[in-house]
């Protein structure tokens, strides 16, 4: 766990935008069984900010705007730094939100905010790019990535902490990092697969280690001169056990 307190602008609270007609979402009954679902969501016109997920026969839907300071600056943050080293080592293919995870075992279909797969597992298989009906690109992952990102908002506390904590580790996802920036402390976790549930990993100074990417992250961050969070990760070697 990392945590970092300092004091910031004044937020003034918004009132909620009205509902409009047109962003009515019509969910069809076969979309209650994980295969309906991931067949739904491909062709399903969504509406703007809108996050549909499918755990265990319940689909999820989030309307809510992403939090710029607590949400959106900390993703892009891991999500460059992480991207940059899976690029310069080869380590396999990372890829950022709106990227659809589903696992058949775990019976889930969910958008992580980033999620990394090495090279050994799409060659073993453990997790596939499913192609585009018209086989040019890609538009899902099945299987087991090794590892998943999940910023918590405030409309995503118990599924995040909860119940995708759980439907991921039945998906046999190796890490699932996880980070609360919405409060006066930064909270950095690490969870680590075991065959009980996923362990918390303990920090070193502030450090936590990896073994999927093979280092030491630790996040911190500081207001910057607009009034926002300014986040840094941090990439250290492990360190050599004696």
């Amino acid at each position: 766990m990392t945590t970092a307190t300092t004091p910031g602008p004044i937020v003034v609270p918004l009132t909620a935008r009205p509902v409009r007609e047109e962003y009515a979402i019509r969910i069809p009954a076969s979309a209650r069984t994980l295969a309906g679902f991931r067949e739904w969501i491909r062709t399903a016109d969504l509406p703007p900010c809108c996050r549909v997920s499918y755990l265990g026969g319940e689909v999820y839907i989030d309307m809510s705007p992403e939090r710029i300071g607590s949400h959106s600056a900390v993703k892009v943050e891991i999500t460059a730094v992480l991207y940059r080293l899976v690029q310069a080592a080869d380590l396999g293919v990372f890829l950022p939100d709106g990227t659809l995870v589903s696992n058949r075992a775990a019976d889930i279909a969910n958008e992580p905010d980033a999620l990394f797969i090495a090279a050994a597992t799409l060659a073993t298989g453990r997790a596939r790019l499913v192609p585009a009906a018209d086989g040019r690109d890609f538009v899902e992952v099945e299987g087991s990535p090794d590892m998943v990102l999940e910023v918590i908002s405030p409309s995503s506390v118990g599924k995040d902490t909860v119940r995708l904590r759980e439907r991921y580790h039945q998906a046999n996802i190796l890490e699932y990092w996880l980070v609360d920036a919405r409060g006066d402390d930064l909270r950095f976790d690490l969870f680590r697969h075991t065959p009980n549930g996923y362990e918390l990993t303990p920090a070193t100074d502030g450090w936590l280690p990896s073994a999927v990417f093979g280092g030491r992250f630790r996040l911190d961050r500081a207001w910057n001169r607009f009034g926002l969070w300014t986040y840094t990760l941090h990439v250290a070697p492990l360190e050599a056990k004696s």
